[in-house]
C-alpha cells in the first residue's frame, strides 16, 4: 500500500486579527497544524488534523470548516473543561503580523494544552490501522509548553516511528505560549530552547524561519544545522519575501520565492508553505536532484504568497488549479 496521508497534530486555535484601524478585530480560524492540515486538502492530499478543542462555538465553527474540507477528524478530541484559545494577533503596515497574548478564559486552560494520551490509547487500533496509510506526521514545538500535551505528543511520534512515518516539525516558535502557561511560565528561556532542540532531534523534515534558526542554532546554514541533529533531517529555512535557503536529500540551495506588492496578512503564510512542500512530495515523490527540489520549493512559495493576499490563514489557502495558474504565468 503507498502511503499517501498526512497527520497534523497540535493545536487548532482563533486567530483574533487587530484591523488595520486598530478599532476593531476580525476572528479568523487558525493554529498551525490545523492551517497545514486544511491546506493539503485544497492541494488534493487526504489529511488528519488530531488536537484538543473546547466544546463550545470556536470548537464546532472549527468542525464545520474541517468538515467543508473534508479533513479527517477520526481523532479530535472535545474537552468540556477547557476553552478554544483565542490569540491577539497584531500587524505592522507591511502586513506582518506578531502576537500579543490571549483572550482571558472561563477554564483553568486551553483545549490544545490537554491533548489526552489516554483518549488515544482508547483508540490506538484505530490509529495504527491510520498509520499504515499516513506518510508523514506534522506538527509543531507549542505542545512541548504543557506536560499533558508533550506526553502525548512524544508518543505519538514513538508509536508513528513503529510504521516509518516521516515526522516533520516546524519549529513555529511562539515565546507567548510559554508565557501564558502555568507548567512552563517559570522555565528560562535557555531552557525552552534546550527543551525545543531535544524535541527537534526527532524530525525527518525540520522547517524553520530565519529568526529561528539563529535563535536555537546560531546559524543559518540548513546543512550544519541538520548536522547537528540525530536524524540528520531536511532543512528548509524560510525568510519572509527573501530567498529560502535548504539542504534536501544530499542537496544544498537557495530558492527565490514569489513576492507580490499586495501583501495583505502574512498570517498562516509558512504553514501554506510546508503543506505545499509536503504535498509535492507525496504527489511527485521525494525529489533526487536539485532541479526537482527547485520545483518543489517554488510551488511552495506560491502556496504562501497567495495566503497573503487576504485576511486570515485557512480562508485564503489556495487550491491547487490556482498554484498552479499562478506558476503558468511566471514561466510564460
Amino acid at each position: 500500500m503507498k502511503k499517501k496521508k498526512v497527520i497534523c497534530i497540535g493545536e487548532a486555535l482563533i486567530d483574533r486579527i487587530r484591523n488595520k484601524s486598530n478599532k476593531g478585530f476580525t476572528d479568523f480560524l487558525g493554529g498551525a497544524p490545523a492551517n497545514v492540515a486544511c491546506a493539503l486538502r485544497k492541494l488534493k492530499i487526504d489529511s488528519i488534523f488530531m488536537g484538543s478543542l473546547g466544546n463550545d462555538d470556536y470548537g464546532k465553527k472549527f468542525i464545520s470548516q474541517f468538515d467543508q474540507l473534508g479533513v479527517n477528524l477520526d481523532f479530535l478530541q472535545l474537552n468540556n473543561d477547557s476553552s478554544t484559545r483565542v490569540v491577539n494577533v497584531n500587524r505592522d503596515q507591511f502586513g506582518d503580523r506578531f502576537f500579543s497574548g490571549f483572550e482571558e478564559s472561563s477554564h483553568a486552560c486551553y483545549a490544545d494544552e490537554v491533548l489526552s494520551k489516554k483518549l488515544i490509547e482508547k483508540e490506538i487500533l484505530n490509529l495504527e490501522k491510520s498509520f499504515l496509510e499516513i506518510k508523514y506526521l506534522v506538527t509543531g514545538t507549542n505542545l512541548l509548553s504543557s506536560p499533558i500535551s508533550a506526553e502525548t505528543i512524544f508518543f505519538l511520534i514513538e508509536q508513528a516511528n513503529k510504521f516509518e512515518v516521516k515526522i516533520v516539525i516546524d519549529l513555529n516558535w511562539r515565546e507567548v505560549f510559554w508565557d501564558h502557561a502555568s507548567f512552563s511560565s517559570e522555565i528560562s528561556k535557555a531552557a525552552r530552547v534546550n527543551l525545543i532542540k531535544n524535541f527537534l532531534n526527532y524530525a525527518n523534515v525540520l522547517k524553520l524561519a530565519k529568526e529561528e534558526a539563529i535563535l536555537f542554532f546560531e546559524d543559518e546554514n540548513p546543512l550544519l544545522i541538520s548536522q547537528r541533529l540525530s536524524n540528520r533531517p531536511d532543512v528548509i529555512i524560510t525568510d519572509g519575501k527573501n530567498p529560502v535557503l535548504w539542504s534536501i536529500n544530499g542537496f544544498q540551495g537557495i530558492t527565490e520565492t514569489p513576492t507580490s506588492q499586495k501583501i495583505v496578512d502574512t498570517t498562516g503564510a509558512g504553514d501554506a508553505f510546508l503543506a505545499g512542500f509536503i504535498s509535492k512530495l507525496i504527489s511527485s515523490g521525494y525529489p533526487t536532484s536539485d532541479l526537482e527540489i527547485e520545483d518543489c520549493i517554488k510551488f511552495a512559495g506560491v502556496c504562501g504568497l497567495l495566503t497573503c493576499l487576504g485576511e486570515g490563514a485557512i480562508e485564503q489557502q489556495p487550491y491547487y488549479e490556482k498554484v498552479n495558474k499562478f506558476l503558468g504565468s511566471l514561466i510564460s
